[in-house]
């Protein structure tokens, strides 16, 4: 699939100039034409730094499951695969997915598979997708199939809300506790400053270590807030490293309380996703290999990894599974089960559905954890500071009254 710079006047009368991805000038041209647009100029793309990837972000989740869904529903009723293209490109909010949709659409005309051209965009769809089309197709089951993705995918979406949502109070009452702290430190303790100061009296110790830490806070701030943006951004840094996710991910495990939540997660997505590829007809091994990498914790990929070898060389999926040490006796036994019978497949979609509860309530439990230690994090703050002063207020009174 190469790019195509093209110069063309839009529905509103404006002249555009773009690229485009397509397969050739006359696929480009049509597809813009089909856009409303007037083509003046359509001529192949160099390759160089400034040239730009449409597609490289990715499709919203919640648009690639209606589109998934509304997929199964077009093909299942007969409707050719380019004119339910079309008819979901025409309806579809996302730009996005638009933009995939109409260079699938060009691909198709020009003899490329479904699962081919849609491969071009795997990028911007989840690794998983582009692997069970393809074995969907070879099957003559895509209907099935693209309506399995829907599900999943909008599993996937639920379960991300319900974390968002449980973490957003927290961080509501965290951002409240860091505001208040600065109100004190920029404009409250600095006024008390100047009139402790005016009395020319001896402040309590609590006092003098407030007033010290307003002083540094005041006089740095510049050097302060320039480190804690370095050490972001080194950090930000650090997680595009795979030695830094590692690390990230080994922490989260190792947290009390969290690492429960974060482990929970990764076995309900990792067989979530390995359901789903199996049922499409996707190799278990390449299932495997996909799912590990979709489960989004580099600890349990390696070991998903170093697992699948152990199947490869003949030792089946539950016993290399259970090596790793990182799953429940409870999971690993459903595998086996699922081995012997057949039904590996049904056994992890029951596992998967019960973590999905097991990880709706280890939320619930650790935002109830949460919440209140954050109420007396803050508590502590403050009350430090309203001691501190009332001291200084009672001792600057008392040592007037002496004088």
């Amino acid at each position: 699939m190469a790019t195509f710079k093209y110069v063309a006047v839009g529905p509103d009368g404006k002249q555009a100039a773009d690229v485009l991805a397509g397969s050739s000038v006359d696929g480009v041209t049509d597809s813009l034409t089909r856009q409303g647009y007037d083509v003046r100029s359509v001529k192949a793309a160099g390759r160089n730094l400034l040239q730009l990837e449409l597609t490289a972000e990715k499709v919203d989740l919640v648009e690639l499951s209606n589109f998934s869904r509304q997929m199964a529903a077009f093909i299942k009723a007969g409707v050719p695969l380019l004119d339910a293209l079309e008819i979901i490109r025409a309806e579809t909010k996302d730009k996005k997915l638009g933009k995939v949709l109409v260079d699938v659409m060009d691909s198709l005309r020009f003899g490329e598979s479904f699962a081919g051209a849609m491969a071009v965009h795997a990028k911007a769809l989840p690794p998983f997708y582009i692997s069970v089309l393809r074995s969907a197709e070879a099957t003559g089951e895509l209907d099935v199939v693209m309506a399995q993705l829907g599900r999943y995918i909008e599993r996937d979406v639920e379960g991300r809300r319900t974390i968002r949502s449980a973490l957003t109070y927290p961080s509501l009452v965290m951002a409240l506790a860091v505001g208040v702290i600065l109100v004190l430190v920029i404009f409250v303790l600095p006024r008390f400053k100047a009139f402790f100061a005016s009395f020319h009296a001896e402040l309590p110790l609590p006092t003098r270590i407030l007033l010290g830490f307003t002083d540094f806070v005041t006089a740095w701030y510049p050097v302060v807030v320039g480190a804690l943006v370095a050490l972001v951004a080194a950090a930000l840094a650090a997680l595009r490293t795979e030695r830094g996710r590692a690390l990230r991910d080994r922490f989260l495990l190792a947290m009390p309380v969290v690492g429960d939540v974060v482990r929970s997660m990764v076995i309900e997505r990792f067989c979530r996703i390995l359901t789903s590829m199996i049922k499409a007809g996707v190799p278990i091994p390449e299932a495997l290999n996909l799912a590990g990498a979709g489960a989004n914790n580099l600890v349990y990929e390696r070991a998903i990894g170093k697992a699948r070898v152990e199947m490869l060389e003949g030792g089946g999926i539950s016993g290399p599974i259970a090596r790793t040490k990182l799953f429940p006796g409870a999971v690993t036994q459903m595998m086996r089960v699922g081995e012997e019978t057949g039904t590996l497949d049904d056994q992890l979609e029951n596992v998967s559905e019960f973590y999905e509860k097991e990880l709706q309530h280890k939320l619930k439990r650790l935002t109830s954890l949460f919440e209140p230690t954050i109420v007396i994090m803050v508590g502590v703050v403050v009350g430090f500071v309203a001691v501190s002063l009332l001291s200084a207020i009672y001792g600057v009174y008392n040592q007037v009254e002496v004088q």
